[in-house]
């Protein structure tokens, strides 16, 4: 620790060494092993361990090609019945996978794209209409929200739609729930080593002004461990992307507390590299 004592501490001389690691710290390392296996001998069987902590999980351990799951550091940390979460919660994924209506849902919040067609969250026109950017605080915020009560006075909002959303009963299946055995492997043929992925398909960030919160997280990330391809308004605190200088890393996606908030997009053209000075014969 931080006072030079080991912690745990064996033996009158209070002394320590070096263990192993478990739980989901390992699970990048997990996933590498089983797909890497399950390519190399598709169909065999694999028992996988290392960092299953949830349903999502365990089904990315199947897509990567394992048969059996083994739960160890979440039974630790919890109890037993996290088991019973994780196949409950396995059979809700697996069954979300046989609802059209519910492509593109991962269960824990709305569809972005169904959210933005929604009039009673979509920008509204007299806000999208006006030339200035207002964030979402203080007086922009105060500003925003008078263009959007004018706007609702001159055309009110229809009622709000309940046909999608907490409809019962509940719409029927597209097709059959796919069955565990179905999804083993499902992943293995798009995983590969660096050389193999595409280097033409260039993409870069694009953020989505009206789900922005004004945070800065964007702008901290690229500028300090990125490529400082995000501009950022003192005043505003609204977020530009550097489309020249944006590599599509997806750091800014990685930090960004807002669901689809930033999406990555096709760049117009390949990204060229600044390399500073030019080498020199």
């Amino acid at each position: 620790n931080d006072e030079a004592k080991a912690w745990p501490a064996v033996g009158t001389e209070g002394r320590t060494t070096y263990g192993g690691i478990s739980g989901n710290a390992i699970r990048p390392m997990a996933l590498k092993a089983v797909s890497a296996i399950a390519k190399a001998l598709p169909g065999f069987p694999i028992l996988a361990t290392g960092g299953c902590d949830s349903a999502a999980v365990a089904k990315q351990f199947l897509h990567a090609g394992a048969k059996g799951i083994q739960i160890c550091s979440a039974v630790q940390n919890q109890d037993y019945t996290v088991i019973h979460d994780y196949k409950t919660g396995l059979q809700a994924l697996l069954y979300l996978e046989a609802r059209d209506d519910l492509q593109g849902w991962d269960g824990q919040s709305r569809p972005m794209e169904s959210s933005k067609a929604n009039p009673w969250v979509k920008p509204e026109a007299a806000v999208e209409n006006t030339k200035e950017k207002l964030p979402d605080f203080g007086p922009y915020f105060t500003k925003k929200e008078h263009l959007k009560r004018e706007q609702r006075a001159k055309a009110p909002l229809p009622m709000k739609p309940t046909e999608s959303y907490g409809a019962r009963p509940a719409p029927g299946l597209s097709r059959p729930v796919p069955s565990v055995n179905e999804i083993i492997a499902r992943a293995v043929p798009r995983i590969g080593a660096w050389h193999e992925l595409s280097q033409e398909e260039h993409v870069i960030a694009k953020i989505d002004p009206e789900l922005c919160i004004n945070c800065g997280k964007c702008y901290m990330t690229c500028n300090d461990n990125g490529y400082q391809a995000i501009s950022f308004d003192e005043m505003t605190h609204i977020p530009e992307i550097v489309k020249d200088d944006c590599t599509g890393c997806t750091l800014c996606v990685s930090v960004c507390p807002v669901i689809d908030c930033i999406d990555m997009v096709p760049r117009d053209g390949p990204y060229i590299p600044k390399r500073g000075i030019p080498i020199q014969n």
